[in-house]
């Protein structure tokens, strides 16, 4: 969660507010070493708010987070 947040710029107190998770779970949370000790639906609630700020998860050899490509941008055709 941590690092996540530093990808995007965001402080634990923003973090709270947009997922609307009490700034003291988030601490919580970011306090443990390792898995995540948390209420499932706490947890979605702040992967899902993480994930519209363009985290994504990585679930592959070793876990991580990394911001989401960029959508290209599609130029106007010109006739």
């Amino acid at each position: 969660m941590r690092a996540a947040r530093a990808l995007i710029g965001w402080e634990q107190l923003e973090l709270a507010k947009r997922s609307r998770v009490a700034i003291g779970t988030i601490r919580r949370m970011e306090s443990f070493a390792g898995e995540i000790g948390s209420r499932t639906s706490t947890l979605s609630q702040v992967q899902s708010t993480l994930e519209k700020a363009g985290i994504q998860f990585l679930d592959d050899d070793a876990p991580g987070v990394r911001l989401r490509p960029a959508a290209p941008i599609r130029s106007a055709r010109r006739s």
